[in-house]
């Protein structure tokens, strides 16, 4: 699974989609999706993350599915800052 960056339209919200490996368990597996939010400020900065959750892939995919349908964008220049 791969990382993927969501960007609304008017370019001050992103989303961050990512597999979650739980290291607890003795052999990890990736059954789950972490989902960061943050704002961003100044096109050329860092972007502010302001939390995380957890959630199953069936949910997360839902998720971006809508996001998708609101008018967000896929977005791959603020991957170089995760």
């Amino acid at each position: 699974m791969m990382k993927f960056t969501l960007i609304n339209k008017d370019r001050s919200r992103i989303k961050v989609f990512e597999p979650f490996e739980d290291v607890s368990k003795p052999s990890p597996s990736i059954d789950a999706m972490m989902i960061s939010y943050g704002c961003v400020y100044k096109r050329k900065s860092k972007p502010v993350m302001k939390g995380s959750r957890v959630e199953t892939i069936e949910a997360a995919r839902k998720e971006y599915a809508d996001l998708l349908k609101e008018g967000w964008k896929k977005t791959s220049i603020y991957n170089n800052y995760f």
